[in-house]
């Protein structure tokens, strides 16, 4: 079982991340459908809002997952630069996302343009934030007992080498097990729902403009706005 949940899985969830991506470029260039423009203004802001964000929060999760040692957090600036970008970055992707997410699923005008997918991106999204915010306060994770690092950090960078730690989660408390799970959930997922076009959206329709031959997109003022 434990190397099925934390071997496997996360494999598996990679897979369908690089198909699901490979699929959705095909299958529409990562393009977005949308009920009309005044819910193309508020989702083009949710996307800004959500890029900015999310791309805060990957970066300070990065200097933290390179600079943690084996027990203990960051030394001095880099844990607070740490701490200072998740809390300005993790609200404004929060609000970022209801935009993007709510004003269709209200709606409901364009039934193919929210996927039952969509409808638990939200909720899972709200488990990503609550379960991190959980997780960068444990009270029982201190400078010298870093949970984080002895756990999820150690099992998610060894996923990356010929000899993955899956003993690393396999003990750790339930908290950091569920965080492990639902990104894993969340990457699984995300190339199916309307997440899939905010960053690769606009990296398509960049090459559609500069190499049209590689891409055969033609993208038209409306969907610049959206991505």
């Amino acid at each position: 079982m434990t190397v099925l949940l934390w071997i496997v899985l996360p494999y598996c969830a990679f897979l369908s991340l690089v198909l699901g991506s490979l699929w959705r470029y095909r299958h529409d260039r990562f393009r977005p459908a949308g009920p009309g423009p005044d819910a193309d203004r508020i989702e083009g802001y949710g996307a800004t809002a959500f890029r900015f964000g999310v791309g805060l929060v990957l970066l300070a999760r990065i200097v933290d997952v390179l600079a943690a040692g084996p027990h203990e957090h960051p030394d001095g600036i880099f844990y607070a630069a740490v701490i200072a970008a998740e809390t300005i970055a993790l609200p404004i992707a929060a609000a970022g996302a209801v935009m993007l997410f709510l004003p269709p699923t209200i709606a409901g005008t364009h039934p193919p343009a929210v996927t039952p997918l969509d409808r638990v991106t939200l909720p899972v999204l709200t488990a990503v934030v609550l379960s991190g915010v959980l997780v960068r306060f444990d009270p029982y994770s201190t400078a010298d007992n870093y949970r984080a690092a002895e756990t999820l950090f150690t099992w998610s960078r060894s996923l990356f080498t010929p000899h993955p730690n899956p003993d690393a989660i396999a003990h750790a408390p339930a908290l950091y097990q569920f965080r492990a799970l639902i990104l894993l959930l969340l990457a699984a997922i995300w190339p199916y729902t309307r997440l899939a076009g905010i960053f690769a959206g606009p990296t398509v329709a960049w090459l559609a403009r500069r190499r049209p031959q590689l891409t055969h997109l033609t993208v038209c003022p409306a969907e610049r706005i959206r991505m």
